[in-house]
């Protein structure tokens, strides 16, 4: 039998995040692993792991080494699940990359990590054909494999995954990885427009799972709605932690709230993560008094505080609020709210978890100590940080300091250790989950011939949290429209970090230096949206 462990000093440790997968196959191989929702396909562990080993066979058989980068455009589904336990097994990294974005962000992404193969879903097949178009010598992808879902016939380009799945070989593959090879570059949007890889190792994950096995309370017997996208590390996480713990995993491929009731009712799901405006709007959704959610036991959440009216309305359905915050840098754990304490800690985001530790720098870098009203900067610690930001030095560099990431959030720390999010150092919109980077869109808008100079801020939103308004100065002799400039960031960006609302300004406020005032804009336009 494959040796699963690795050897240090008198321990044996598993060290390769796939080998989870083969070792719980071992333990529960006919327990439920994952359900498919829409489709009602339903795998065991032993299922899973077959099919996850026979999709490392491929990958090996095409050349994949350990260390090769393999992309995924892949929306929610057991391909996803499969995929990232075999690149995991064979040792190869993952690049999960977020099917939301434009083909020239996407782009952007496959040559900067190098991915010498996509793994797409046929309903990308227009997005990848942008790929192609005129530019397949300048990617580096080689193999192109499609997960065709009964969609038409497979390009003479690609090849078809589902064949080649079914012809791989079962068995356990030999070549591998462990400890603190890489295991997966997952990109987030970067301040400065460019989006970076956060490096993730196999030992980081592990670390990250046993964090929140330590703090949340997840039972063998658990069935876990996984509906928010899986190239988020809130879904990978999970994704992950249930092979782990042996619980089941319920895929919902697409988000729609008569779906999403349907779905808890007839899987008997007990938990699920949602972001708070998505809470807000199960309560009021007519499904919820057509459907029996009694299953559920708890909610995570993150991304923004809950208020007590919303924490007090799901109590009433014997459900739980577990609030998180963490980041893809953090490989998910930074700190948490439990439910005894939400009531008493309006606002907070809770202490930090196990297997963390932080402290909060003011800006001469000196520790602030606890039971300080003075705001300073988040720093994490722990053995699930981020290796580095790939290809990328100068933003490592800023980020990882004497083995502290800093967040760029601005916090406060009370006499009990409870951490509160004060303000975004990073200047970035949360607009319901999703973060959004002002200078990104700021460069969109600015390419654009009717503009001379543009700016983005947050302002608060009834229904997702956040959303980003654009002030504009309309450059000489144009005369923009909120519909132009929309339709312009719609050809340029993914839909949801497009901004909904648009205002012609005269100037743009700037000290003698030339710097940007955005604290004046906010002063100036503080919202809220009228939705």
């Amino acid at each position: 039998m494959l040796a699963l462990f690795a050897q240090r000093g008198d321990q044996y440790m598993l060290t390769n995040v796939g080998h989870l997968l083969t070792k719980r196959a071992a333990i529960t191989p006919h327990r439920e692993a994952f359900v498919e929702w829409e489709r009602n396909r339903r795998f065991t562990f032993s299922e899973l792991n077959t099919r996850s080993n026979q999709i490392a066979s491929v990958l090996l058989t095409q050349g994949i080494k350990p260390g090769d980068r393999v992309a995924t455009l892949l929306k929610n589904g057991i391909e996803f699940v499969e995929s990232y336990f075999a690149i995991a097994k064979i040792g190869a990294v993952m690049v999960p990359v977020n099917w939301r974005l434009v083909s020239v962000e996407i782009s952007y992404i496959l040559k900067d990590s190098a991915a010498s193969t996509l793994l797409f879903d046929a309903e990308f097949d227009n997005t990848v054909d942008e790929l192609q178009s005129g530019k397949r010598g300048e990617l580096p992808c080689q193999h192109w494999l499609r997960c065709s879902r009964g969609e038409a016939e497979t390009p003479d380009w690609a090849q078809d995954y589902d064949e080649l799945t079914a012809k791989g070989d079962i068995s356990e593959p030999t070549t591998g990885a462990s400890g603190d090879d890489n295991l997966f570059i997952m990109y987030t949007s970067g301040t400065t427009g460019h989006p970076k890889g956060a490096v993730h190792s196999h030992d980081g994950m592990l670390w990250s799972q046993l964090t929140s096995m330590s703090t949340s309370d997840m039972r063998g017997d658990d069935r876990f709605l996984l509906a928010l996208p899986m190239f988020h590390v809130g879904c990978l996480n999970p994704t992950s932690l249930l092979v782990h713990r042996g619980a089941t995993g319920v895929i919902m491929r697409d988000l729609d709230m008569p779906g999403m009731f349907n779905c808890i009712d007839a899987e008997k799901i007990s938990i699920f993560m949602a972001v708070p405006a998505l809470l807000q709007f199960m309560l009021h959704a007519p499904e919820r008094e057509q459907c029996d959610i009694s299953s559920v036991r708890w909610i995570a959440t993150g991304a923004a505080p809950v208020p007590v009216s919303l924490l007090d309305a799901w109590a009433k359905l014997g459900v739980s609020i577990h609030q998180a915050y963490g980041l893809t840098e953090s490989c998910g754990p930074g700190t948490l709210l439990l439910p005894e304490d939400a009531a008493s800690k309006v606002g907070s985001c809770g202490r930090p978890q196990m297997h963390t530790e932080l402290k909060i720098i003011d800006a001469r870098g000196k520790t602030i100590p606890m039971g300080s009203d003075e705001p300073g900067e988040l720093l994490l610690a722990g053995r699930h940080m981020m290796k580095e930001y790939w290809n990328n030095p100068k933003a490592t560099a800023e980020a990882l300091i004497d083995g502290w990431l800093h967040t760029g959030d601005i916090c406060t720390w009370d006499v009990e250790g409870f951490i509160t999010i004060c303000d975004r150092k990073k200047d970035m919109v949360i607009s319901g989950g999703e973060n959004i980077y002002p200078a990104e869109l700021e460069n969109v808008l600015a390419a654009c011939p009717d503009v001379q100079e543009a700016a983005v801020i947050g302002i608060p939103s009834v229904k997702w949290g956040e959303t980003p308004l654009a002030l504009v100065v309309a450059a000489t002799g144009a005369s923009p429209t909120n519909e132009t400039l929309q339709q312009w960031c719609k050809d340029h960006l993914a839909g949801y970090k497009v901004p909904q609302l648009y205002k012609i300004v005269d100037h743009l406020p700037r000290n003698p230096s030339g710097k940007l005032l955005k604290p004046k804009l906010r002063e100036q336009y503080p919202g809220p949206a009228p939705f």
